[in-house]
């Protein structure tokens, strides 16, 4: 699925959003996207909550962010360590990156070679690993990815309205951050 109509691409520091720039949003492209030069940080400056996928890898310096990597960068389940990087942290920037080919797009079809995975790989009996993929499949399922970043940014938004949540898309093919419109 095409998402080009709505990406928005960071090729220079023009391209930055006006609502975003002087933020950790802005360095996050600027060392990612733009090759800047590595800062030290004592204290991250954002939570970056983006897919488990080994496809991607942030280049970003050491501290400078909190990384919660889940299913396609669905957050839902992980409320307590978004609160806490908030609360403790002090965090107030929150870049959501999700990822163009994402596994957890119709999670239906891949039932069998899930199931069966399971059956071979993890030893599960074929009654449990049904049992275990029906009763995750729903939670975890994101539609399309950037229509799930939407919701999540949206979600996210609602939950913590003091806090700065960007939408942002990871292209596999060549490793760059795009902003969702």
């Amino acid at each position: 699925m095409s998402h080009s109509k709505k990406l928005i691409p960071v090729n220079s520091q023009k391209d930055i959003l006006e609502e975003y720039k002087n933020t950790p949003i802005e360095k996050l492209f600027k060392y990612h996207n733009l090759g800047k030069k590595f800062t030290k940080y004592k204290s991250a400056q954002l939570l970056v909550g983006m897919c488990m996928d080994n496809r991607k890898h942030l280049h970003i310096p050491d501290n400078f962010s909190f990384i919660i990597r889940t299913g396609g960068a669905n957050l839902r389940f992980s409320q307590f360590e978004l609160s806490f990087a908030i609360a403790i942290g002090g965090i107030k920037y929150i870049a959501i990156i999700g990822h163009d080919k994402c596994g957890m797009v119709n999670l239906k079809a891949k039932k069998n070679k899930f199931i069966s995975g399971l059956v071979k790989s993890a030893g599960l009996k074929l009654n449990e690993a049904q049992k275990h993929f029906n009763q995750f499949v729903d939670k975890y399922e994101i539609g399309n990815e950037v229509d799930f970043v939407l919701s999540e940014v949206k979600r996210l938004r609602l939950q913590y309205p003091k806090i700065k949540v960007a939408p942002l898309l990871y292209l596999v093919e060549n490793g760059r951050l795009y902003f969702i419109k």
